[in-house]
């Protein structure tokens, strides 16, 4: 193992000398964009309300040069479009000018906090503080003064969407168009302390769906999302930010009732959480008797295969920072830290915490990250320390080393899963292009059995994410030994190789209907057993045809060759035992869409051929109806008939989730699901009220119905109230 490491930290090292021969290179110092945007002084009185008519408004510097990604590359903006920001002691303020000469046609039918913004017209901004190439803040707003906002690593490689700041927006639609303020607290965002003049990474784009027409300011190249800040443009007039430091309290209470089979009980709780910023580059976290009721339910899945289900996390307190705790390892064969296995069962079932403590920042280029957390005894378990610490540094302009470790400290015993992982990052690979290679290595200790040099796991990459040509080719491994106690094992003991290549022209010519085709010759996944060398899973799949039209409709048809080898007898569903051996067959899938910013839309597939010794065949359907900006419907239905020499049978799986907003500040959601395989329907009910930013109301309603007798018997049913408040100390 130890040679192992060493190897990873020489490639790592001759990777990144390639460009910078291992050194950092100042952001001050580094070739600056020409383009760049000033922010003016805010010296009178400032209402804030979307209407732009202040006076330094009109003598702010303003951008317009907006040039078209899609559908016409290269073309300007069809519709004039201007950006200035404004700042004071506290806040920087952001001025949209979205201009429209048919403004009936606006597509905004969203006013609840995040959004889908991919269906709505809308206006995106993202601020890379540290200047560092490789992180941004983005928000995004809709002409309906909708909100969502997330952060963004990498380059785009990832993101939380789930991260919520403390901003606002107000907007104003006119016969010219939609306009807009946006304001954001310098607290909300780290930064740099000490120096005379930021220089921020920022960048603007624009999203008008009707014709599908996406336009920003900078680094509008095919080859770059908008979170790509390495193309972004440099903001400045950024004088003497103060180094501020505050505290933040965000207490809770929660009360309601709950019904079982055992009758009606009452619900309470109080805690909270202090957040502290240490200057603006580091935030301490705390939090008490820690409470997760707001959290929409997990979507059902059925599983069909011999290998657990993955579901993402989706607390908030997990969620933010999550990028900090990241092993580097990619995909979710391996998740060496897995958020769900604190304060969550293996069922599923709430595990209280007791209190925990966090600390996130970055101090020049060095991203340091640390987090303790303590369960209380449940369900006869222990009571349980989880403490996780991770360091990052910046390397040239887009690459990155770093360490990470995950420790579980249980009545004595003493759990650790430890690793390095790296990433050689470019945008500029034969010209314009994105590159980008890596890896990670990682151990697990426990100290009842000693250090083993073979409980290891490996996994490399090297990826070429680009608009016409987008390859990505991979390796991993993990032995038998090798047990991540607070991760996430879909596949143990195995090999695995990995790779594709897709071929994405755009048409000129015929077609023209087409936006852009999607060939693939190869996917290939190859899985032995590590310790046997023999077959665990493989696929081969090609997609002889694949498009999106200008209009927004997609279709693609896939052809695959699959075979698993089970080296023991597998149930696939009660009663229906497929024995041991290797087996192979091939599959074909049907998928088709249409865009989903219309009114009605909908979405299909179906996977059909052979399974094992007999055959299957899958489908599923989506319906979205988007009706008004109050309201929109999303129906799901899942259907698997399933044919064995074993046995027959079929699932069912049935989902649908209303949406609505009363305004952009009163919003909510009711999900309900139905499973057949389980014979049991979940209805989650949630309502959220802002009264103000930082402070929010709650109202859950959570029921879960047994259905096997044919009637609907609620097994649980809990209702609850909940209230967040904020205050600034």
């Amino acid at each position: 193992m130890k040679k192992l490491y060493e190897i990873f930290l020489i490639v790592l090292f001759t990777l990144v000398s390639t460009n910078t021969n291992g050194q950092y290179v100042d952001t001050n110092l580094v070739s600056l964009p020409s383009e760049s945007i000033k922010a003016s002084p805010l010296k009178s009185s400032f209402v804030f309300d979307g209407k732009l008519d202040e006076p330094e408004w009109q003598t702010a510097q303003k951008i317009s040069d907006f040039t078209q990604r899609e559908l016409d590359l290269g073309q300007p903006i069809t519709e004039k479009t201007e950006v200035a920001i404004l700042i004071d002691d506290e806040f920087m303020y952001i001025g949209v000018w979205c201009y429209d000469r048919d403004p009936s046609k606006i597509i905004a039918k969203e006013m609840r906090r995040d959004f889908d913004f991919d269906l709505e017209d809308n206006f995106m901004v993202i601020i890379d503080t540290y200047l560092d190439r490789r992180n941004g803040f983005q928000f995004v707003i809709n002409p309906n003064g909708a909100r969502a906002d997330l952060q963004t690593f990498n380059n785009g490689g990832s993101s939380n969407q789930f991260w919520n700041g403390v901003w606002d927006v107000r907007t104003q639609r006119t016969a010219d168009g939609w306009f807009a303020e946006i304001k954001i607290p310098f607290y909300t965002l780290k930064y740099r302390p000490g120096e005379e003049e930021q220089l921020w990474g920022i960048n603007f784009e624009r999203n008008i769906r009707r014709n599908r027409q996406q336009a920003r300011w900078k680094g509008w190249q095919r080859n770059y999302e908008i979170s790509d800040v390495s193309q972004a443009g440099i903001l400045k007039g950024l004088k003497n930010l103060r180094d501020k430091r505050f505290i933040e309290v965000k207490p809770y209470a929660l009360g309601g009732a709950q019904h079982t089979s055992d009758g009606n009980e009452g619900v309470g709780n109080i805690g909270g959480d202090i957040n502290a910023l240490l200057g603006p580059t580091y935030r301490l976290n705390l939090t008490f008797n820690t409470d997760f009721a707001q959290v929409e339910a997990d979507r059902q899945q059925i599983n069909l295969t011999r290998f657990p289900l993955f579901f993402p996390e989706l607390r908030e307190f997990f969620l933010e920072g999550d990028d900090f705790f990241d092993f580097g390892f990619g995909g979710n064969r391996i998740v060496p830290f897995y958020s769900r296995r604190i304060g969550l069962s293996e069922t599923r079932e709430t595990v209280p915490i007791l209190a925990g403590a966090r600390i996130l920042g970055k101090e020049e280029n060095t991203t340091l990250g640390a987090m303790s957390i303590q369960t209380a005894e449940a369900g006869g378990d222990p009571s349980t320390n989880f403490t996780t610490l991770s360091w990052r540094q910046d390397v040239g302009d887009q690459s990155v080393i770093g360490a990470m470790t995950t420790n579980k400290i249980t009545e004595g015993r003493w759990h650790t899963t430890t690793g390095v992982n790296g990433r050689y990052s470019t945008a500029n690979f034969i010209g314009k292009s994105n590159l980008d290679v890596g890896g990670a290595i990682i151990q697990t200790y426990n100290t009842d059995e000693g250090l083993q040099d073979d409980a290891f796991a490996y996994r490399a990459f090297i990826n070429l994410p680009n608009d016409r040509i987008n390859v990505f080719a991979s390796t991993q491994r993990s032995v038998d030994q090798f047990n991540p106690e607070v991760g996430l094992m879909r596949r143990r003991n195995f090999q695995e190789n990995f790779g594709q290549v897709f071929f994405q022209p755009r048409p000129k010519n015929n077609f023209k209907w087409v936006r852009q085709f999607f060939f693939s010759p190869v996917a290939l996944t190859y899985v032995q057993y590590d310790d046997t060398k023999n077959l665990q899973s493989f696929s081969y799949k090609i997609r002889p045809l694949g498009f999106e039209s200008r209009s927004g409709e997609g279709f693609y048809f896939d052809i695959e060759r699959v075979a698993e080898g089970l080296r023991e007898d597998f149930e696939i569903f009660p009663d229906v035992v497929i024995a041991q051996g290797e087996y192979w067959w091939n599959r074909y899938t049907i998928f088709f869409e249409t865009f989903e910013a219309r009114e009605f839309s909908f979405s299909t597939s179906s996977s059909f051929g052979e399974f094992f010794e007999g055959s299957s065949f899958s489908t599923e359907g989506t319906l979205l109806w988007r009706a008004t900006k109050n309201f929109n419907i999303n129906l799901n239905y899942e259907k698997n008939i399933i044919e064995l020499p074993q046995g027959s049978f079929d699932t069912d799986l049935i989902g649908s989730r209303v949406e609505y907003a009363l305004h952009p500040q009163a919003f909510g959601s009711l999900l309900g699901q139905w499973n057949s395989a389980q014979q049991e329907m979940n209805i989650n009910f949630r309502l959220q009220l802002i009264p103000k930013i930082g402070t929010d109301f709650f109202l859950i309603y959570n029921q879960i119905v047994d259905t096997r007798t044919g009637d609907f018997i609620a097994e649980r049913s809990t209702l609850l109230a909940k209230l967040v408040w904020r205050f600034v100390l």
